[in-house]
């Protein structure tokens, strides 16, 4: 019968148990960890394989203690089932691990002042350098443009000219890229499914929509309005399907899965995409490029909206870029498939 464990064995490594295999100081074991320059090349390399043989892993609350740094951040997000804010939050999460950094995160059913202020209450105590918050909502803007926090905040998704450090997809622009796509292959006008009225994202869509047609020379008809669900999409594309033949020749819908509901109106309806009506989509979901037809839409980079956030906020948690100065837009992208062709009436 093998030997009990010593209670050395039973417990986590320490820094005085790594410093004894390695046979240097506490102090130079914390140099090492710390990254200091004045530690021998011969030393550093005798300190890491130790700290890689016994499996060490340094306490964060003793870190903490020691720099009055946590290398944490928090993140404040609702409507984490839908495609957009699921994916920027996953981003997020990637970049800040990217930069040795661990995120804490709060969802919340609705962002208003109240359950946004229990939230930042909530990350403060839990010692966050600085927040990120993703504000689609106009409500949620309105929040954190009313809220005093004692740390850094980025808003994400808020569109343009807020007034707080922001990253956004430039949504104005790929509604005018989905658009200005549908005119350029020879259709009259363009038809429109928004999003919700309280997404700051939806209006700037409809916006960008509305623009392009002006610049044309067209009179916008008016838009149907949706939730983001394929539910909604199918319900819009059935009316749309009886537009179909009194000029309605090409919708452009304001995200993927309520284009999923208006393809297979249409096709239920006998309408032919694209011969019969062209469509467009926004968001560039994993499998927009498998609907029938393949999804014509606009690509939002995530992996950027993440990266850039991440990179904002550490700028203004060291002060290298003043608080309320900095507003970052990302391009997005339209992909062109087969739910539109050249258009010959």
């Amino acid at each position: 019968m093998s030997n009990p464990q010593s209670s050395s064995q039973l417990r986590p490594p320490t820094m005085a148990d790594v410093a004894r295999q390695a046979g240097v100081s506490h102090q130079t074991v914390s140099r090492v960890l710390g990254d200091h320059p004045n530690v021998r090349i011969e030393t550093r390399a005798r300190v890491l394989h130790a700290i890689e043989e016994m499996g060490y892993r340094r306490n964060s609350s003793a870190r903490a203690l020691a720099t009055r740094r946590t290398l944490t951040l928090g993140v404040v997000a609702s409507n984490t089932t839908l495609y957009g804010p699921a994916s920027t939050l996953f981003a997020l999460e990637d970049a800040a691990r990217a930069e040795g950094y661990l995120v804490s995160t709060v969802s919340l059913r609705e962002l208003t002042v109240e359950t946004l202020s229990e939230a930042l209450d909530r990350l403060s105590e839990g010692g966050v350098e600085g927040v990120i918050a993703l504000a689609p909502q106009r409500s949620a803007v309105e929040a954190l443009t009313e809220l005093r926090h004692p740390f850094p905040v980025v808003a994400v998704g808020t569109g343009s000219g807020v007034e707080i450090p922001s990253v956004n997809v430039d949504q104005r622009l790929g509604a005018r890229l989905a658009t200005g796509h549908l005119l350029a292959m020879g259709h009259r006008t363009v038809w429109h499914l928004a999003g919700p009225e309280d997404w700051q994202e939806a209006a700037d869509r409809a916006d960008g929509w509305r623009t392009t047609l002006e610049a044309a020379g067209v009179e916008p008809p008016s838009p149907l309005r949706g939730d983001w669900s394929p539910l909604s999409g199918y319900r819009a594309g059935q009316e749309l399907a009886g537009w179909v033949g009194r000029g309605l020749t090409a919708v452009f819908v304001a995200n993927d899965q309520m284009a999923l509901g208006v393809l297979r109106a249409l096709r239920e309806a006998g309408v032919r995409t694209p011969q019969d009506v062209a469509v467009v989509g926004f968001d560039d979901i994993p499998e927009s490029e498998f609907f029938a037809p393949p999804l014509t839409t606009v690509r939002q980079d995530f992996s950027a909206v993440g990266s850039r956030s991440i990179a904002l906020l550490l700028d203004l948690i060291e002060g290298r870029t003043p608080s309320g100065t900095s507003q970052v837009a990302i391009e997005p992208q339209l992909l062109v498939r087969a739910s539109t062709f050249p258009y010959n009436p």
